[in-house]
């Protein structure tokens, strides 16, 4: 039951499931939902910052472990697995790879660059799991596949910087 532009953005404003799934309303945007639903990801990193890497892994376990049932709900209740306005697997995914990226606005920048490259382009076997995971698990997994992909890089590049 695919709803029509206008009846999804009421249901997204008026409904908590699809509030957060919608990343506060980010995925609405009318192009690059995923590029817009990531940057709650970087404030959410800014406000926890300070509070240690402990917290912050927490932080990011509970966001990928709220995300698989939100994402997978919204999915379910709008019809249509992976609809691009669900981003908080983006959320989940630019928190995760912000806890490799260097405490700079460059390192921020350059994660922000490399996590949104890899889930647009989905190099193997990203790719694969976006189309054969169903549910939340699929929709959360694929974001978390690029977010290891761009820490791997960002670490790299820590690396070659020391």
């Amino acid at each position: 039951m695919k709803q029509a532009p206008e009846n999804l953005a009421r249901t997204v404003m008026t409904d908590p499931v699809h509030f957060l799934a919608f990343g506060f309303g980010t995925g609405l945007a009318p192009f690059a939902p995923g590029t817009f639903g990531s940057l709650p990801g970087v404030l959410l990193f800014w406000l926890t910052m300070d509070f240690g890497l402990y917290v912050q892994l927490g932080v990011a376990l509970a966001l990928v472990l709220a995300g698989i049932w939100i994402c997978g709900e919204s999915a379910r209740r709008i019809g249509v697995h992976d609809h691009s306005g669900i981003v908080w697997d983006e959320i989940a995914g630019m928190y995760v790879t912000l806890l490799i990226a260097p405490a700079t606005v460059l390192g921020w920048a350059l994660a922000f660059g490399l996590f949104r490259v890899m889930d647009i382009v989905k190099p193997w076997p990203i790719r694969d799991m976006d189309h054969r995971l169903k549910g939340g698990v699929g929709i959360m997994l694929d974001d978390l596949a690029a977010a290891l992909y761009a820490s791997v890089l960002l670490g790299a590049y820590r690396w070659l910087m020391t």
